[in-house]
Order: structure tokens, then sequence, then C-alpha cells
């Protein structure tokens, strides 16, 4: 028993971001007195929804990665606080829309602000963030910049909408869901890793290296999560099993086992995910499915694969802290799945 405990706890501390936050404090001060400067507005509902949803917006993970990358490739200046708060401000708005869409209550283990003040206000606050994010990229100046933070803006929204037209129809191919989370996370871990390379002025090869490294790890992080979501773990989390299921998402674990299915099981995802009609039990039916074809198994597997084009990405550089950091996170995000 003491054993299985200790082993728990190197697993807890392999998966831990401390390192790269230790690495980061004072940066991260700078970044969120920032972002907090910047949710001001003389409507006061507007700053007392933003920081709602700010409070709850986790580990600051994708900021993080543009700060981490601005040192790892020698930037000196000030510029990646403003472009750091930029990235976790369309991050918040995405939040905020996503919530609405899916109609969702809670957000790690919190009310959402579509519960708390409604679907109007939620969706107005993230315009309000993505045009404060839009405003600290113009201030930055650096055309390049706008160009890899406004793309991203953009594939976002089309990752979006493409994941609803993609719901609840179980014809989803596993192509057409890696296409939805390559839009929807990938494309922001990317363009946050990627403008460190650019404001220290490197060259193409590490722009395209920093680019590949953040979106295999956004692609591992999003499988993981989908994994979670069928998982005891996701409580630990603090999120509820079975949202993606009860929102009729096509996600990998759900391609995999209807690729697996005999008739009854197809039958069974048919009537659960695209005509909607579930009964109390159906979420442990379908758990015990993806169990029976391993497919919770093999979507963590593919997230594995990510994980090692993510640290092979990071080979061209010198290896120091930073570096040292930016790979413990593969780490953190693949650990999740245990």
């Amino acid at each position: 028993m003491a054993l299985a405990v200790s082993a728990r706890e190197d697993k807890a501390q392999k998966a831990s971001l401390d390192r790269l936050s230790a690495l980061l404090e004072d940066d991260l001060k700078r970044v969120n007195a920032l972002i907090i400067d910047r949710m001001h507005s003389p409507v006061a509902l507007i700053p007392q929804l933003a920081s709602h949803i700010v409070a709850a917006g986790g580990k600051r993970l994708r900021p993080m990665l543009t700060l981490a990358t601005s040192r790892m490739c020698g930037y000196r200046g000030d510029r990646h606080f403003a472009l750091a708060a930029s990235v976790e401000f369309i991050h918040t708005a995405t939040l905020l829309h996503d919530d609405v869409v899916d109609e969702s209550g809670l957000r790690r283990g919190r009310a959402t602000a579509n519960a708390v003040w409604g679907n109007k206000p939620s969706v107005l606050v993230g315009d309000f963030l993505f045009s404060r994010a839009f405003e600290l990229m113009v201030e930055d100046g650096s055309l390049p910049v706008l160009a890899i933070l406004s793309r991203a803006s953009a594939v976002i929204a089309e990752g979006e909408v493409l994941q609803l037209v993609t719901s609840n129809d179980i014809e989803t191919t596993e192509e057409s869901y890696l296409e939805v989370i390559n839009a929807k996370t990938a494309q922001l871990f990317a363009a946050a890793s990627q403008i460190g390379a650019v404001l220290a002025g490197r060259p193409k090869e590490e722009e395209d290296a920093l680019e590949a490294y953040g979106r295999h790890l956004g692609m591992a992080f999003q499988l993981i999560d989908d994994m979670l979501d069928y998982s005891a773990l996701q409580a630990e989390l603090g999120k509820t099993v079975g949202d993606d299921f009860h929102d009729g998402k096509i996600t990998l674990p759900v391609v995999l086992a209807l690729r697996a299915a005999d008739a009854t099981e197809k039958e069974f995802w048919r009537r659960t995910l695209e005509d909607m009609d579930q009964q109390p039990e159906d979420l442990t039916h379908a758990i015990e499915l993806m169990r029976r074809h391993g497919t919770l198994t093999a979507t963590l597997d593919r997230a594995r694969e990510y994980g090692v084009a993510a640290r092979r990405a990071l080979a061209p550089f010198r290896d120091g802290p930073e570096r040292q950091a930016l790979d413990q996170v593969i780490d953190f995000c693949l650990d999740r799945g245990y």
C-alpha cells in the first residue's frame, strides 16, 4: 500500500506545472496585473463577469507558453507580458462562448458565467475580452505577431463551428475530429508558443519548431481532456463525468468505439448521440463499451504520440531551465490521463 501511495505521489509530482510556474513567477505577476487592469470598464457587469471566469481560468498554461518560449529564445524585453495577457484574453473569451454554446453549468467545479448571469451577458463580455486582446496586439505594433494571433482567433472560431456541425453525427470520421481539436485547441497553443521566437527575432526554423511544439502539445492536451470525460479521474479535476456524452459531442473515444461497434452497439450510439434519447444508465453503458473496445487506452496512446512529437520539436533549442520546464509541460498534459 505504501508503495502504491508513493507511486501516486511521484506521478502527481511529475505531472505538476510547479517548475514552470516557479520559473515564471515574477513574469506571471506582471501578466496577471495587466489582465486585471485591462478587464476594467465603467460598465460594472463587465469586470464582475470577466473576473468570475478569469478567476476560474486554471493554471494560465497558454500565456506561460508565451513567457517561457520568449525566454528560451533569449528575449529580454517586456513585450511578452502584454502578448501573454492577449493570449489569455483570447482563451477566456472562447471559454465564455463555449459555455453558452454547450449550455454548461459548471467549469472546474464553479458555476459558469452563463449560469450566473445568463447567455447574453456572457457572449457580450466574451466579445469585450476579444477586443481587449486585439488592443494589446495592436499596441505591440508587430504585424507578424498580429497576423499569428488574429489568425489563431479566426481558426478557433472555425473549429467551434465545425464542432457544432459534427455534434450528434455518428458518421464523423477520425480525421474530422482531429480537424476540430487542431482548430479549437491546438491553434492557440501553437500561436502562444510561436510568438516567443518572433519576439526574439529567431530564424524561421525556430519559429516553425515552436509552432509545432505548441500544436502537438495542444493536440495531446485535448485528447486527454476528451478521454477524461469518460473517466473517474474527471471528478478530481473539478468536472463532471460525461458532459461530452450528454452534449452529443463526437470525440475520439466515441469515434473509435463506433469503428469497432456491432449493429446493436451502433444503434445505441445512434439513439444516445444522434437522437439524444438518453436514459440515466446510458453513460455507464457507453463507458463499458469504450473499455470493451479499448478506446480510452487508444486515445491515451494517440495523445502520447503527439507528446513525442512535441518533445522532438524542442530538440533545436539549447538545454536550460526554460526548455526543461517546457519539456515537463508535456508530461503534465499526458499524466492527467493516468
